[in-house]
C-alpha cells in the first residue's frame, strides 16, 4: 500500500486537480454552469451522476473530474474511494466543498495486498487536499488501523501463525510503551489450558501462546479487548471440507480487530487502563489433537465436554475472556469487548458485511449500533436468548461446547463465551467475517474491518 501518510495533505493552495461531487438533484444545474465543450465532453461520457460514476472536462489549463455521489450535501464515508482507486497519480481537492468523511475511503481506497506479488504495482499516489487539517490525523490512523486487520487476515497462515501475532502485538506494545506478557509452553497448559489443548497440535514453530498488553493509567476506567486468533483451523479431528478450510487463513479475523483496536486506542492516548487478550492458534490435527469426547479444563473452573473439535474459537476465547474478568486483582473491567470470526451461522443470518453483535446491556449495545451507522460500519444486534442455554448441557461436564441441532449457532456460541465472562459486567461479543467475498470502493475483495470502526468511536464518544 502506498504510504498513507501521505496521501490526504492540508490545502494551502497548492496545484491541483478539481473534482466536482454532484448528484442527480444538482446534475442540471452544474450542465448550465460547464462551457460548450465541457457539455460535449460529459456528454460523450454518458455522465448522469449515478454513483460510484466519474467523467474527465477540459480546463482551460487542464481537465478536472466530475463524480456523481448519492447526495453532494452530506457525503458518505466511501463516496469518493472509487476516484482514489481509479484517477491517475496526483494532487487533487473537492471544489466548492470539503471531502469530510470521504477522507478515509479516500485513503482506504488505495490499499493495495501485493506482499506474494513478483512485480508490485507502481502506480503513484492521489493525494487529497483538505482544508479541515483536525481531520486527517484520525482518518489515517483508522484507515491504518483499517490496513492492519486487512493486511494481518490477507496473509497466509503459514506467514501469520500465532508467532507473527505474537510479533505485531509486541511492536504495538513497543511502539506505545505499553506493559506486553505471552503465555506458552507448560505455563500455558496450567494458566490458560484450553488455549493448550486446542494447539497442542500445531507445529512447534506455530506453538499455542496467550498474548497480553497492559497499558494507560490505572487511575482510568478499566476495559478489556480480547480477539480470537486461530490462525488456521482445520476443522481439527472433526475435519472441514476443502471448501470450508480455503479461507480460514482469516480465522485470526478477531485478533487482527483487537490489535487494531488496540492501537488506536494506545495511539490516541484515550484515557482508559487497556487490557488486550489474543489467544493464538493454530486447531491443527495430528495425534496429540484433542477430540470429540474430551472433557477439558478451563482456567475458570468450568469443565467443557467436547461436542465438535471445529467449535474451538470458543474455546481459546473461554479462557481469555475468564482471564480479562480478573482484572489486575484490584479492579475490573466495566467494559469486555471481543472480536471472533465465530460461527457460520451468524453469515447466514446477516450476509459478510454486517458483523452480528451480542451485548448483555441495551445501553452498550445502542451505543455500538449508532457509532457504526454514523460511521459507515454498521453491525446487527442479535440475541443472547437464555432459553438456548440449555441446548449446552453436558451429561458428563458443566457445559458443552457445540449443539447437534441446526437453530441459532451464533446465539448458542454467544451464550458459550456468556458462560465465561464474570456475572454482571458490560460485555459485548462481535461475530464478525473479517472477509468481503466481493469488492466495493473502498472495500477490495478480502481481508476487511468489520466493527473496529463502530467500537472505536463508540469507546471514544463514552471515554474521551
Amino acid at each position: 500500500m502506498t504510504d498513507k501518510n501521505a496521501l490526504i495533505q492540508p490545502d494551502r493552495g497548492q496545484d491541483a486537480i478539481a473534482i466536482h461531487l454532484v448528484d442527480k438533484a444538482g446534475l442540471d444545474d452544474f450542465v448550465k454552469s460547464l462551457s460548450a465543450q465541457q457539455r460535449a465532453a460529459l456528454a460523450a461520457q454518458k455522465f448522469e451522476a449515478d454513483g460510484y460514476s466519474q467523467a474527465i472536462v477540459p480546463e482551460q489549463d487542464g481537465w478536472s473530474v466530475v463524480a456523481g455521489v448519492a447526495n453532494a450535501n452530506e457525503l458518505s464515508t466511501w463516496c469518493m474511494a472509487r476516484l482514489a482507486d481509479v484517477l491517475p497519480a496526483g494532487t487533487y481537492r473537492r471544489a466548492g466543498g470539503e471531502p469530510g468523511p470521504a477522507l478515509f475511503g479516500w485513503v482506504t481506497g488505495q490499499y493495495r495486498f501485493d506482499r506474494y506479488k513478483a512485480e508490485p504495482g507502481k502506480e503513484g499516489p492521489r493525494v487529497l487536499l483538505t482544508g479541515q487539517v483536525k481531520g486527517i490525523a484520525p482518518a489515517l490512523a483508522e484507515a491504518g488501523a483499517t490496513a492492519l486487520v486487512r493486511d494481518m487476515v490477507n496473509t497466509p497462515a503459514e506467514d501469520m501463525g500465532p508467532a507473527e501475532i505474537e510479533a505485531h502485538a509486541e511492536t504495538i506494545a513497543k511502539a506505545g510503551k505499553a506493559g506486553f506478557h505471552v503465555t506458552k509452553g507448560d505455563a500455558l497448559e496450567r494458566e490458560f489450558p484450553m488455549v493448550h489443548m486446542v494447539g497442542r497440535a500445531a507445529a512447534r514453530s506455530h506453538a499455542p501462546r496467550m498474548i497480553e498488553i497492559e497499558w494507560g493509567d490505572p487511575r482510568h476506567p478499566r476495559i478489556a479487548i480480547v480477539g480470537k486468533g486461530v490462525c488456521f483451523d482445520s476443522g481439527g479431528l472433526d475435519i472441514k471440507p476443502s471448501s470450508g478450510m480455503l479461507l480460514m487463513k482469516k480465522d485470526m479475523g478477531g485478533a487482527a480487530h483487537t490489535l487494531a483496536l488496540t492501537k488506536l486506542i494506545i495511539d490516541s492516548g484515550l484515557p482508559v487502563r487497556l487490557h488486550t487478550l489474543v489467544p493464538a492458534v493454530e486447531n491443527a490435527i495430528a495425534g496429540n489433537a484433542f477430540r470429540p469426547g474430551d472433557v477439558l479444563r478451563s482456567r475458570a473452573g468450568i469443565s467443557v465436554e467436547i461436542g465438535n473439535t471445529d467449535a474451538e474459537g470458543r474455546l481459546i476465547l473461554g479462557d481469555a475472556l475468564t482471564r480479562a474478568g480478573e482484572g489486575d486483582g484490584k479492579s475490573s473491567p466495566e467494559l469486555i469487548l471481543d472480536f471472533a470470526t465465530l460461527t457460520g451461522a451468524a453469515r447466514s443470518a446477516l450476509g459478510p458485511d454486517l458483523p452480528a453483535l451480542f451485548a448483555r446491556r441495551d445501553g452498550t449495545a445502542d451505543e455500538l449500533l449508532k457509532a457504526g451507522e454514523a460511521n459507515d460500519d454498521p453491525c446487527w444486534r442479535l440475541p443472547l436468548w437464555n432459553a438456548y442455554r440449555d441446548w449446552l448441557k453436558s451429561d458428563v461436564a458443566d457445559i458443552n461446547n457445540s449443539h447437534t441441532n441446526p437453530f441459532a449457532g451464533a446465539s448458542v456460541a454467544a451464550l458459550f463465551l456468556d458462560r465465561f465472562v464474570p456475572e454482571g459486567a458490560d460485555w459485548a461479543h462481535f461475530d464478525t467475517f473479517a472477509w468481503r467475498p466481493v469488492g466495493k470502493p473502498g472495500r477490495p475483495k478480502g481481508g476487511d474491518a468489520l466493527g473496529l470502526r463502530a467500537s472505536w468511536h463508540m469507546l471514544k464518544t463514552r471515554y474521551g
